[in-house]
């Protein structure tokens, strides 16, 4: 199985593929741009390529993370914004060789909630028009904390289907939100196991990410917890873990580090639950 964790990029794209390697990682997740702003990047290719082959050589897989602020649901005179980020970290994904880009469900306050799936699907659209990369877009769903859009499989594939390009987008699955959001009760998982096969969820699952929750099932809030120090526990997450639809996907914790700054100690302690220790 490919497990990780989010690794910096202060060395560039290859620093953070070794960074990966040196924790005992096989997967990573990393900021292709600055995370906190709207800002696009100019694609340096030959850090790209050298994480790109570094990769290939090492049998690792990575996937990014759009920045916080962008926002697929986000109202029209947005949106040109938000695709312009959207086709740029495709564009840096891809030369990385990564699975796909993160990226939130998305907001929308506004008092028709249809309208924000509208926007959702529009700016989709927009940034995989002519876009030919195998580097997917992997849509996460949320919490609920602010909003309510994205907390079901049933929307995420209603959303994919209604695409001009399904087959540019997939889906991750971060296990914090779906247990705050109410999607998965954590003792559960062959329940939500044969759900999602049935809506066609799990097929297109392309990443996970694997936190605990720092709040109780249905909190609606998004605390990540180390593994098996939070409500989900470790038993569920190790349920989980056995999931044939896990085998070959990058799995990467959003925890905080250990106590030698790493994830080093957790990467373990997950493969451990894999082997079933």
């Amino acid at each position: 199985m490919f497990i990780g964790a989010h690794v910096s990029t202060r060395g560039g794209y290859l620093g953070a593929a070794k960074t990966a390697l040196s924790i005992g990682a096989n997967a990573f997740q990393y900021f292709p741009m600055n995370p906190r702003s709207l800002s696009t990047k100019i694609v340096n290719q030959r850090d790209t390529n050298a994480c790109a082959q570094f990769c290939l050589e090492h049998d690792i897989l990575s996937i990014g993370h759009a920045p916080y602020p962008l926002n697929p649901a986000a109202e029209d005179v947005e949106r040109d914004l938000m695709v312009k980020l959207l086709k740029n970290g495709l564009e840096i994904t891809d030369a990385c060789g990564s699975v796909g880009l993160v990226v939130h469900f998305g907001k929308y306050v506004g008092k028709d909630p249809l309208q924000g799936y509208k926007n959702i699907i529009q700016c989709l659209n927009s940034a995989t028009q002519g876009y030919e990369g195998s580097s997917l877009i992997l849509l996460e769903n949320q919490a609920g904390e602010g909003a309510q859009l994205g907390l079901t499989m049933e929307e995420m594939v209603q959303v994919r289907k209604l695409c001009q390009a399904p087959e540019k987008i997939g889906f991750c699955l971060d296990t914090c939100h779906a247990f705050a959001s109410g999607l998965w009760q954590g003792h559960n998982w062959l329940e939500l196991e044969y759900k999602g096969k049935q809506l066609d969820y799990l097929p297109h699952l392309k990443a996970v990410h694997l936190n605990d929750s720092v709040h109780p099932y249905g909190s609606h809030r998004d605390r990540h917890a180390n593994i098996g120090t939070g409500y989900i526990g470790r038993e569920n997450l190790q349920q989980m873990l056995t999931s044939s639809f896990l085998k070959h996907i990058p799995i990467v914790l959003e925890t905080g580090s250990g106590s030698d700054g790493t994830h080093f100690h957790e990467i373990a302690l997950v493969k451990s639950l894999v082997m079933g220790n």
